[in-house]
Formats: structure tokens, sequence, C-alpha cells
């Protein structure tokens, strides 16, 4: 079994910038691929990013492009979400989770096998 647990949201203005990570126990994440989403209050669960067990494709969602970027660490067993130029529109609580398929980020919610708790951003105008 995979644990995935987030850390690094919090309340922040606009055109600050956070880091997130998503640290994972049980098993090691170099044999999954991991994703970030996030989920507004009355809104869907949406796909931010997602990025294969290489780092040799990343996916991102139109509304984050150029500002957020993942990377991963295998060796530390982390994932991380490095958030530039901040919006209140990006206030939401920001979920991990992890595909056992490494080599394809999907980006549908369904598709992911493992998904931790969520840590929350809120960025104030």
């Amino acid at each position: 079994q995979l644990q995935l647990v987030e850390s690094g949201g919090g309340l922040v203005q606009a055109g600050d910038s956070l880091r997130l990570s998503c640290t994972a126990s049980g098993r090691a994440i170099s044999g999954y691929a991991m994703g970030w989403f996030r989920q507004a209050p009355g809104k869907e669960r949406d796909f931010v990013s997602g990025v294969a067990w290489s780092e040799s494709i990343t996916y991102y969602a139109d509304s984050v492009k150029g500002r957020f970027t993942i990377s991963r660490d295998n060796a530390k067993n982390t994932v991380y979400l490095r958030m530039n130029s901040l919006k209140p529109e990006d206030t939401a609580v920001y979920y991990c989770a992890a595909r056992f398929r490494p080599g394809v980020p999907a980006q549908n919610a369904p598709s992911y096998d493992y998904w931790g708790q969520g840590t929350q951003v809120t960025v104030s105008s």
C-alpha cells in the first residue's frame, strides 16, 4: 500500500510563490506516475500537473502553464509542485496522486490509484 502526505500549503498573497511537497511511504514512487490535482469549494477535482517516473514526460493544465513546475526526487520518495505568480483562482485544496503506470501521467482523476489527504492553498487578492 502506498501512502501519500502533502505539505507546504498556506495563505499567501497574489503574486507569491509556494512549493508543495508530497512524501510517499510504503512503496517506492519510482514505480508510479505522479500527479497533482486541485479542488475548489463546490467544484470538481481538476488536473493540475503530472509527471512520469523518470520526469521524461510532464503535463500541465493550461491555467498553470508557465507558472507551476512539477518535479520528483525518487530517492527521497517525494514529488514537488512549485507554484509561482499565484492568483486568487488558484485557491483550492491540492491533492497528490499516484498511478501504477509509471510512464504515463494521466490527466484524469479516475486513472490514479492512490491519493493523499490534501493541503489547502489560499491566495488572497
